[in-house]
């Protein structure tokens, strides 16, 4: 059984998605959410997926191990990134090696690292006037979207796209691709 834990910051509905695709799954469960986020409504989200949920500080995250108790605990093997926006601390990194996945709203490498998150990556697409913008689904190391990309979508920008338009394109391959590119991922750890 892989047991995912899903890291959010905000709404929640990539992990409400992600949920939705693998509750009727033998072998795959979502079986917690993590969040930094007091007030983020995700945390809704789990209690109506029937999901628990824990919130945490950031100086809890950086400084302790207590967020690799609550893992072994509820026997996560496969964390995902979900609109999370906090550096994930080394002791994650290494006691899950190539079983941490992000999404990222953007073709990575173009417009990853520090800041580049949300509409800040939208704006960013626009104003640089690119033609193609998308998603990458990539493992997560010591440094901001510089992990192994797993798998990578794309769709259109055209010259009269707002940064909104380009967001709403972005999220619609988020919403179709994310879980599948999970799946996969883990067929071939299995």
């Amino acid at each position: 059984m892989t047991r995912i834990a899903i890291f959010a910051s905000g709404s929640g509905s990539n992990a409400e998605n992600i949920f939705n695709y693998f509750k009727e799954s033998d072998n795959v469960e979502v079986s917690l959410i993590l969040t930094n986020n007091p007030s983020a409504f995700v945390i809704e989200r789990a209690k109506n997926m029937n999901v628990t949920s824990h919130v945490f500080t950031k100086s809890d995250f950086l400084n302790t191990d207590e967020i690799l108790h609550i893992l072994a605990k509820n026997n996560v093997n496969l964390i995902v990134l979900a609109g999370f926006l906090l550096k994930i601390p080394e002791n994650l990194i290494k006691k899950f090696s190539n079983k941490i996945v992000n999404i990222h709203p953007a073709l990575l490498p173009k417009y990853g690292g520090k800041g580049m998150y949300g509409d800040n990556v939208h704006k960013a697409v626009v104003a640089n006037k690119e033609t193609e913008s998308g998603i990458t689904i990539h493992f997560v190391n010591e440094h901001y979207d510089e992990g192994k990309i797993i798998f990578q979508a794309k769709c259109t920008v055209l010259e009269n796209d707002t940064y909104e338009n380009v967001a709403a394109k972005v999220h619609k391959l988020e919403y179709e691709h994310f879980p599948k590119a999970i799946n996969q991922l883990i067929k071939k750890q299995i």
